[in-house]
């Protein structure tokens, strides 16, 4: 790991549509919260714990963890990567609330590769090519996600052209098992369900052991 302080941060974003508005992250699997599930990730890797969310409801989901909202509200993924780096004031990993099978070991790694890199994210398989809501960002993030949001472009990699943005490749993400279940988000009750096949395979409990 990197000698400075790192924040841990659990992005709660989403207006949960398909959940009927329920907020996800709160969603079970194999028992477990999904956002306990984050939140033990994140422990293994950081320093200190944040939460990322404009619910107000947000202060009871878990406790002794300190919430903060958007600074800039309603920009969607980069606005949450923005209010991180702000309350933060340092550097920060964050992972989507509703990814419930990043391990630790996986965070470690990608703290790891910091030393001269602004933002650290893993590869994978989706349409990106990569994966930034599971990902490493230092204090410079903040003024060029800034410039960014000035300009109106929202785009959540839109910014990395202004930084030092480092990959962690696809085949040392697979070390750390599949990467499409590793990234894959509880976005709907069909979801929930694949999750749950999942983690009942020894694959899917041994990433959650190994948080």
């Amino acid at each position: 790991m990197t000698a400075e302080r790192c924040t841990g941060v659990v992005l709660a974003g989403g207006n949960a549509s398909r959940y009927g508005g329920r907020p996800k992250g709160l969603e079970r699997v194999a028992g477990r919260r999904i956002i306990d599930r984050v939140v033990a990730a994140l422990a293994a890797a950081t320093d200190d714990l944040m939460l990322i969310a404009n619910d107000p409801a947000a202060d009871e989901w878990l406790p002794g963890v300190t919430r903060h909202g958007d600074v800039r509200i309603g920009l969607g993924s980069l606005g949450g990567i923005h209010a991180a780096l702000v309350h933060a004031r340092g550097p920060v990993l964050v992972v989507a609330w509703d990814m419930p099978f990043v391990p630790g070991a996986l965070l470690i790694e990608l703290r790891g590769a910091a030393s001269n890199a602004d933002v650290v994210v893993p590869e994978s398989g989706s349409r990106r090519g990569l994966e930034p809501l599971c990902g490493f960002y230092a204090p410079p993030c903040r003024a060029a996600i800034e410039r960014r949001l000035d300009a109106d472009d929202r785009r959540v990699i839109g910014f990395f052209d202004d930084v030092r943005v480092a990959r962690l490749g696809y085949d040392d993400v697979a070390r750390h098992g599949d990467p499409a279940m590793i990234f894959m988000n509880v976005n709907s009750p069909e979801d929930l369900g694949v999750a749950e096949a999942y983690a009942a395979t020894p694959d899917g409990s041994g990433n959650r052991q190994e948080a």
